[in-house]
This record gives structure tokens, C-alpha cells and sequence, in this order.
């Protein structure tokens, strides 16, 4: 079937997307491909397409296990047979899996980047014929990246495994120092990147710096139309600014990771649905979530770098339609940003105290292995170690940049349930064990397949069929798994936590100073990148968002506020020559702050300054260089 036949039959679409059709044929001539697709670009289709197109199965690293569900769940509405695999399975549930990839019946499997380093997996690669390795967030391997991942390191290691299998490598954002280290970590054959451009046309970047953020993130939301998304940075802000927006007659939820799974689905879908208007929410919300329609998204605090800025502002205007994308910035934000990324690195006995207190609390002896990992609670961990929650996550996270262990982001599991006997047996057991028929026949009539995989299941719904309390069922459950007629697992809604290699006395953990000194270095030019998009005044977003990307010869967006403002600012003919000559008489040979060069030249009001700067920019007469300072001053007559 031609490639175009699969994307037909399949997704339901009649042509590919830009760069996607010369994407899938790099692959499909063999070629190691990265592709730099933006936020809503499309990236899936680049690599499930060419999968269906080639003999075998296509191993999908990912380190979201709500997107790898999601993932799953669409491959299998489109009767694609596909499985995943990551932190909170069973052993016994992954060698089913694993056993149905050897035998082929699968076509797609997702891996999280610290299970594919599990001995389990790793004896079971051999034996799978992989058509195709998709690396996706691939920005996670380069430690310029704004979310590296130690764990995505050892994804080379993979490829020894797999020596003719081509590599498909995604991600929505990254600069050109971290294409290059992508193409590297991941063993290149030679350099194929596909870049489209960053450059989003219709949305239009504004920044309004208020001392009352609520009040204008309400008025921008009356005056906006149509979805939208406010972002914020803490569960109790996010409820706050909903009730404040339901208060003022806006249709608006909340969401973040702290609510019950069924509770964040539901909340999903009336946003979707159109059910409300406006979602509060923290980053937890949006990550794989297509909504074409979103018309609006602010951010009453900004992220801690520009790529993540770029990723949730880039949720607006799918459609191709104008959409507005407004940071509310106070002049205190930049000074509290630094802090909170000061705080983000702590001492290192901090460090060591926090893997010993872990160790403790998981009852993991000196020089024992875990790579189930297991069940983790911050707050009640904080508690029994009578540490901040916010210095405890800190800790964790900064362990995690180390390789010393990893944390997977909370995500509800449901129940899962497999027969472990076969219909005879089972049918014996019924006639022995007649409290148990009822139960036993209703799984069987309602979950297919549950001889061969585990399956999801719903203990409300059989409780309901049998007439019975869920907790009774819950017992049975429990009961039948003990007498070997199945294994069933309970959901979770917990994150866990995998201490990587053995256990060791905390004294001798080793810390690598210099890469906790490069990590705190890097993350503190990527905070700065953003306070700059917030403070600037004369040049365009959009083109301070696609330098950084390293796009550098582009045209001013003319939709931003920068650029509305500059538009309609008019300046004398006489004035402007005034100007120029004072400009011609200052010192050329400095860099010049915008600042001081306002102190330069009293006769001028601020205002009125920063908006001849920009046209001056805009002519070519001054320029800004990477520091944002004006480095050269044309002369003029």
C-alpha cells in the first residue's frame, strides 16, 4: 500500500501536511531523519505513516505517558494494533506484551526511555523485528535542551541492538547547538534535518507589563473571542484565577495534576467540546491535546524558558486563524524568577540527605537493585522527613538531572486484569467456587481477549452488573488473584519513583559538581532569554522568538504589540533628523544599553525614544545585536 494510500485509509486525509510527505520518504529510503515540526505540526504522522509501510514493528521512545496512551488509544480506534510500556506495569503485563511483539501482532510499541534500559526489555530486542526507532521529544537527549534526560542518553546504546534500522528523531523546539547535539547522542549517519520554520503568521504576540494581572487578564478575555487557555505556575493560583473569572460571568474550569483522573478527563473534554469557554491550568494541561479553535492563550506568569513558552503559546490558532497569545509581566517577576531557579539547585547535602531519606522510605537496602520503582506521595514523603515539599522536589528533580534516579510525572492507571487459567480450568473452578460464578462470567462476557492480554477494567461497572458493592468486588478480585485464576492490579494514580543501580551509602553518591555547574548555567541563559522577550520594548516578538531559534533573517511580524505600536507612531521629519545627529555624536565604538542611551539624551522624552528606536531598527539605521544592546550606529544625513 503507497504512502498515500495508508494516510488516506487511516487518518482519513487526502494529502500531507508541508515537510511530512518528504519527511516519510527520508525514512523510508533508509536515512537517519531529524524533523523540527512546531507544536501542532503533525509530527505523529511522520513516523506512524511510514511504520505502516514497512514489514515489522516500530519502537516509539517517549517520556509522556499520557501522550503514549493517548498514542495508543487513536493507533487502536484506527484498528492498529499498538501497546506501551512505562513505569507502573507489571512484569508479568510487560512479558505479555513483549511476547505479543515477538510474535508480531503488534505494529507499534512505546517505550519510556528509563524502561528500555531494563534487562527485560533489552533480552526481548533481539527477538522483535523493528522496522523503525522514533525518538520523540527528542530535545531530552541534548543537555543544551530545555528538558534533558539523562535516561535518553543511553538510546544509542539501543541502536547497537538495531545496527540497520533507520531513526526517525521529533521534537517542536530547538536551537541549532541542540540539533547538532541530536544528530550526535543518537549516532547519525550523516546530518538530515527537516526544519520548518518557527514562524507562526497568525498569532499575535503581545506582552502588557501590569501592577493588577487580574484585572487584565480579565479584560483580555472579554474583549478576546472564542477558547482559551490562561496559564499559571501553582495548583492553588490556577483555582483562584478560575473563581475569580467565574465570578466576573466567564465560562471557566481549572485543571492541574492534583485532580481525580476521571475529574482532569472530564474537565478536558468540556474544554474541547466547547462546554467551557476558558481553562486555567498549569503545564500539566496541554501536552498532546489538539483543539484547532483555541483562539487565546495567556500566561499570567511566565515559563522558565522561551522554548516552553513557545510550546504552550503555539496551543492558539491551530486553525490558521488570528489568535493572541499575551504574557501578563510585573516588574517583580524577573527578580522572582531568579530566586526560584537559585532554589532549584540545592546543596549537596541536601541531595544526599533527600537519596538516603528516599532509600529509607522504600526500604531499599545498601546495595540493593530496583527496576520496578515504586509508588511515590511528595507530601507525605515531605512530611516523614519533615522537609519543604518544595526543596524535596527540587532535590528530586536535580537527582534526576544526575542519573541518580528517576520520577515519572503522576498519571492515572486503571485496573488491569488477565486470566491466568484456561476455559476448562476456569470452567471447573466455577462449578468448585459457586460465590465467585457471577463475577468470573460477567468479566468474561464483558472484556475480550482477557485470556491472552491484561485488559482495563471497571470495578464500579461489574459491581453494577452484579448487584453488588465495588468493594466486594475488589475483594473478590484480590481473592481469585491469591488462588492463581487471575492477576489483577488495582489502579494507580500515583507517580513512581526508580532509584537507578544499586543502592549506595549516600557519602559515596556521587555528584558531578561540574555538571550541576554547567545545568544551573544553562538554565539561567534560558531564564534570561525569557525575561528579555518580556522587558524588550523596541524590537518584534515574533523575531526575538525566531532569533533564538536561530532564524535571523526574518521580516517583522506587523502583529504584535511591538509592531502595532511602532506602525502607528509618527515621528517629524525635523525631530527625527535631530535624533539622528545626536546619535551620530555618542560614542560608537561601546555597545549601548537602550537605557543609557535614553540618559544619553535628555532632550527626549522614554516614550517617545523607544518608539524612533524602533522604526530606526526597522530602517536599518540602528541595529541590535544578540546582547540586545545597539551595537552599531549607521551615520546619517
Amino acid at each position: 500500500m503507497t504512502i498515500h494510500k495508508i494516510l488516506k485509509e487511516y487518518w482519513g486525509f487526502d494529502a500531507f501536511r508541508p515537510l511530512q510527505e518528504d519527511i516519510v520518504k527520508s525514512i523510508l529510503s533508509g536515512k537517519d531523519t531529524l524533523a523540527l515540526l512546531p507544536t501542532g505540526g503533525g509530527k505523529s504522522i511522520c513516523f506512524q505513516v511510514p511504520a505502516m509501510a514497512m514489514e515489522g514493528l516500530c519502537l516509539v521512545i517517549s517520556p509522556l505517558i499520557a501522550l503514549m496512551k493517548d498514542q495508543v488509544e487513536n493507533l487502536e480506534e484506527r484498528g492498529i494494533k499498538a501497546h506501551a510500556i512505562y513505569a507502573g506495569l507489571h512484569r508479568q503485563e510487560i512479558q505479555t506484551i513483549l511476547s505479543n511483539c515477538v510474535h508480531g501482532a503488534v505494529k507499534f510499541l512505546y517505550i519510556s526511555p528509563e524502561r528500555l534500559g531494563s534487562s527485560l526489555i533489552r533480552d526481548h530486542l533481539h527477538q522483535i523485528n523493528i522496522s523503525l526507532l522514533a525518538i520523540d521529544e527528542a530535545h531530552c537527549i541534548s543537555q543544551w535542551g530545555f528538558d534533558f534526560r539523562p535516561e535518553y542518553r543511553k538510546i544509542i546504546e539501543t541502536r547497537e541492538y538495531l545496527p540497520k534500522v533507520p531513526v526517525i528523531a521529533l521534537t517542536a523546539t530547538a536551537t541549532a547547538k541542540v540539533v547538532e547535539d541530536i544528530q550526535t547522542q543518537l549516532g547519525f549517519k550523516q546530518a538530515n534535518v527537516f526544519r520548518k520554520s518557527f514562524e507562526r503568521l497568525n498569532l499575535h504576540y503581545v506582552v502588557r507589563k501590569q501592577e493588577n494581572k487580574l484585572e487584565k487578564v480579565l479584560s483580555s478575555i472579554q474583549k478576546a473571542r472564542g477558547s482559551g487557555l490562561v496559564y499559571v505556575r501553582n495548583r492553588k493560583l490556577c483555582e483562584e484565577i478560575a473563581s475569580f473569572l467565574i465570578a466576573n460571568n466567564i465560562s471557566a474550569s481549572f485543571y492541574h495534576a492534583g485532580l481525580q483522573p476521571e475529574l482532569r478527563q472530564k474537565r478536558q473534554e468540556d474544554w474541547i467540546q466547547n462546554r467551557t469557554r476558558i481553562m486555567v491550568c498549569t503545564n500539566a494541561f496541554g501536552m498532546g491535546i489538539d483543539k484547532p479553535d483555541c483562539s487565546v492563550v495567556v500566561h499570567y506568569e511566565m515559563p522558565d524558558c522561551l522554548e516552553a513558552y513557545y510550546q504552550e503559546a503555539g496551543r492558539a490558532g491551530r486553525n490558521g486563524k488570528a489568535a493572541f497569545c499575551l504574557l501578563v509581566y510585573h516588574s517583580s517577576d524577573a527578580e522572582k524568577m531568579r530566586n526560584r531557579l537559585e532554589q532549584s539547585f540545592p546543596e549537596e547535602a541536601i541531595l544526599k540527605r533527600v537519596y538516603s531519606e528516599l532509600c529509607s522510605h522504600f526500604q531499599l537496602p545498601i546495595d540493593a537493585l530496583n527496576e520496578d520503582g515504586f509508588d511515590f506521595d511528595i507530601g507525605v514523603f515531605s512530611s516523614q522527613i519533615k522537609m519543604n515539599p518544595l526543596v524535596v522536589m527540587n532535590a528530586i528533580k536535580l537527582l534526576s538531572q544526575l542519573d541518580i534516579l528517576h520520577v515519572n510525572d503522576a498519571f492515572h492507571q486503571s485496573s488491569r486484569l488477565k486470566m491466568l487459567m484456561n476455559s476448562n480450568e476456569l470452567f471447573a473452578f466455577q462449578n468448585i467456587h459457586t460465590p465467585y460464578q457471577d463475577l468470573v462470567k460477567i468479566v468474561l462476557r464483558n472484556y475480550g481477549g482477557i485470556f491472552d492480554n491484561y485488559v482495563s477494567i471497571s470495578e464500579k461497572d461489574l459491581a453494577m452488573k452484579i448487584n453488588c458493592s465495588e468493594i466486594l468486588v475488589r475483594e473478590q478480585l484480590v481473592k481469585l488473584t491469591s488462588i492463581g485464576v487471575i492477576d489483577y492490579m488495582p489502579q494507580k494514580d500515583n507517580p513512581q519513583v526508580f532509584i537507578h543501580g544499586h543502592r549506595v551509602d549516600a557519602n559515596y553518591l556521587k555528584l558531578n559538581p561540574n555538571l550541576i555547574k554547567a545545568r544551573k548555567a544553562m538554565e539561567q541563559d534560558k531564564l534570561e532569554a525569557m525575561i528579555h522577550y518580556a522587558e524588550n520594548d523596541v524590537q518584534c516578538r515574533s523575531r526575538v522568538l525566531l532569533d533564538y531559534f536561530d532564524e535571523h533573517h526574518v521580516m517583522d511580524c506587523g502583529a504584535c504589540d511591538i509592531c502595532k505600536e511602532k506602525n502607528n507612531s509618527i515621528w517629524p521629519e525635523e525631530k527625527m533628523k535631530q535624533l539622528i545627529g545626536n546619535l551620530n555624536q555618542l560614542q560608537r565604538n561601546i555597545d549601548w544599553q537602550i537605557k543609557d542611551l535614553c540618559r544619553a539624551l535628555p532632550q527626549f522624552k522614554e516614550e517617545e525614544l523607544v518608539r524612533a528606536f524602533r522604526i530606526l531598527l526597522d530602517k536599518g539605521i540602528l541595529h541590535l545585536n544578540e546582547q540586545q544592546c545597539i551595537s552599531w550606529i549607521k551615520s546619517h544625513s
